[in-house]
């Protein structure tokens, strides 16, 4: 081999190696690992919507950040529920509920009066992974003193899931259908809306919308915590 071929070569070898390492990459952080190793981690799609793990189950994770402030112009109320894309932009509205700004969510919390829900979806464990994986919960991150009902603000319920909300609003509120209950999730998700649609419909009269959720109540410099979801 010449000189002049030998150094051709090692120049190009760069190109070739740089897709191999990315894909090397791409497989390490894809999180299914054996025993032993990493625990299986969650994806999410580009628009923030739990995604399909593993065998299609939806996936929680931290959807790629919002702007902290976005003019989305006017969104219309649907007359039922949002059923698909949950992570777009929402309504400035819920009708029948008051809708709440992060300076009015913080004074409710200082009155410590209204029962805060966060209603992010939670991953179940895909159904076929590999033998030997190892799989926990991704933790989630939501307002202190929060309670956390995933998967209830889908716009189609099980019904067990069905179940599981108007049985929380049971015990979380007492039975008081008249008290004060803060519905959130992330900002411009309609889980949160469609939760509040969902608990006026059980007959509770004093629902809240805060729609920047967790991300405003962050931004704000407000405490948060990682909670597990509340039994069913």
């Amino acid at each position: 081999m010449t000189a002049k071929r030998w150094l051709a070569g090692t120049l190009r070898a760069p190109r070739l190696m740089l897709p191999i390492a990315l894909i090397a990459l791409a497989a390490v952080g894809s999180g299914a690992a054996t025993a032993g190793g990493p625990e299986a981690a969650t994806t999410m799609t580009p628009n923030g919507e739990p995604a399909a793990a593993s065998g299609g189950a939806p996936a929680s994770g931290t959807p790629a950040a919002t702007p902290a402030v976005a003019d989305h112009g006017e969104v219309a109320e649907p007359d039922g529920y949002r059923e698909d894309h949950y992570r777009t932009p929402v309504p400035r509205t819920l009708k029948g509920a008051r809708v709440i700004t992060t300076v009015e969510a913080e004074a409710l919390y200082a009155e410590g009066k209204a029962v805060f829900i966060d209603v992010y979806p939670r991953a179940p464990k895909p159904p076929n992974l590999p033998a030997g994986t190892l799989w926990r919960d991704p933790p989630h991150t939501t307002i202190k003193g929060a309670r956390w009902l995933p998967n209830v603000g889908y716009g189609l319920l099980p019904p067990d899931d069905q179940a599981y909300f108007a049985a929380s609003l049971e015990t979380l509120t007492g039975g008081d259908k008249a008290k004060a209950i803060v519905f959130f999730c992330l900002r411009d998700c309609w889980m949160s809306w469609n939760a509040g649609k969902r608990a006026m419909s059980l007959g509770y009269g004093n629902v809240i919308w805060f729609p920047d959720g967790t991300d405003g109540w962050q931004e704000a410099g407000n405490d948060v915590d990682n909670v597990k979801p509340d039994a069913k």
